[in-house]
């Protein structure tokens, strides 16, 4: 870290330096973490683990498995079993709120103050990001059922400065596909000179909306005009 770097990146590098120059012990406390949590699970108990969280015993006793040999477990979720079967907290893919805010910090909040570090000035602009979510569904058994990306964008700017971003919230939720790029397009290209940095979770997302860029005429028709395509009509967009 040199001179340069900004104060509210040092906590985010040390961190960084911690987690890295120590990972063998953080992810021996990670596991000791969430098998002590789920010490009482169906699935645990069936390996006779006697409530150990010592590492080497985890890797003897648990098996490698794939999607089909979990898929009955995960099925009796979905059906609405909401005793103790894969983790403590009943969740049709066992994605809980600590490994949900762990993997937040970790993906959302990390990268940029390494980026920060190496080019000067990319955290004084705005981001033209491409992000998309899908509706929530419902499982048999009343189990709320969304992409784990739907779940990040939906709880992302409630914690992130929402001026650092050209898209908004509005878009980003508005799960038919043209509606969402094509008003992330035009926003981030009216403020385009505030734009530093372009992106997507998915290169496949970026590629597509590249794509989209054969709107052009209409969305220079609707920036001059301060009008919006027809085509978008989500209420809460075109508000």
């Amino acid at each position: 870290m040199g001179p340069l770097t900004i104060e509210k990146d040092v906590e985010a590098l040390q961190f960084i330096e911690e987690m890295t120059r120590n990972a063998d012990v953080v992810q021996q406390n990670v596991l000791a973490q969430i098998l002590t949590q789920n010490a009482e699970t169906e699935y645990l108990k069936g390996f006779d683990l006697c409530g150990t969280t010592n590492r080497e015993i985890f890797k003897s006793k648990i098996p490698v498995v794939t999607y089909e040999d979990l898929q009955p477990l995960i099925r009796r979720i979905a059906n609405g079993d909401r005793s103790p079967i894969l983790c403590a907290e009943a969740k049709l893919i066992p994605t809980t709120k600590e490994e949900f805010d762990r993997g937040r910090k970790l993906l959302w909040t990390l990268p940029k103050h390494v980026m920060n570090l190496h080019v000067k000035g990319l955290d004084q602009g705005k981001a033209l990001y491409f992000w998309f979510t899908k509706s929530t569904r419902k499982t048999e058994g009343g189990i709320p059922a969304r992409f784990v990306t739907t779940s990040i964008m939906q709880t992302f700017f409630k914690t992130e400065p929402y001026n650092t971003y050209t898209s908004p919230y509005e878009a980003i939720n508005c799960p038919d596909v043209f509606q969402s790029m094509y008003t992330q397009m035009l926003c981030g290209l009216y403020d385009r000179e505030h734009v530093l940095r372009v992106g997507a979770i998915f290169a496949s997302s970026l590629v597509r909306a590249i794509s989209s860029s054969t709107q052009s005429q209409q969305l220079i028709h609707d920036i001059r005009t301060g009008s919006l395509n027809p085509k978008v009509i989500d209420p809460a967009i075109r508000e």
